[in-house]
């Protein structure tokens, strides 16, 4: 349905706990090289739990491999801190790409600027300064289902996954 992508991200539990969601609402898991671990990390299978075998992974190289094959339009959301946009005001859509950035430096602030309409953040208090990177996933690709929501097929874990 979506299509999540995470630019370098640096801890293996927040991408097994990512993967799960995605595995929930049958997203598809861009991960974006260097990885600050290795995929077959138990961390990263631990949080996924015996989901990770059913997720939907594509892993890329790098992100300007990413980001020729998959060029910033309409169809793409960039979450950051460093906007406005709210990420409740985007229109999502069936096929979005939408791209978090790593636990420790987010996007490319390059690519953030060439960009800026199709930036999204999530609302914080005076106090916080950012979410852990599995909540702001789960907030922002729950906020797309539930506006694609007639559309939505739900998503049946096997009963081989649900035994083990």
């Amino acid at each position: 349905m979506f299509n999540i992508v995470l630019v370098e991200p640096q801890i293996p539990q927040n991408t097994g706990t990512i993967g799960r969601i995605c595995v929930n609402l049958g997203a598809t898991l861009h991960l974006v090289k260097p990885l600050g671990f290795d995929i077959d990390d138990k961390a990263v299978k631990r949080a996924g739990l015996d989901y990770w075998k059913a997720l939907d992974l594509v892993v890329w190289e790098s992100f300007s491999d990413f980001l020729e094959a998959h060029p910033v339009d309409n169809h793409t959301y960039m979450a950051t801190t460093k906007t406005d946009n709210l990420y409740f005001n985007a229109p999502f859509q069936k096929g979005d790409y939408i791209l978090f950035g790593s636990e420790t430096k987010g996007i490319d602030e390059k690519v953030l600027l060439e960009h800026p309409q199709q930036c999204i953040t999530i609302p914080m208090g005076p106090k916080g300064r950012s979410l852990n990177l599995g909540v702001s996933v789960g907030v922002v690709l729950y906020d797309a289902v539930r506006q694609n929501y007639e559309g939505f097929e739900k998503i049946t874990i096997p009963n081989s996954l649900k035994e083990n």
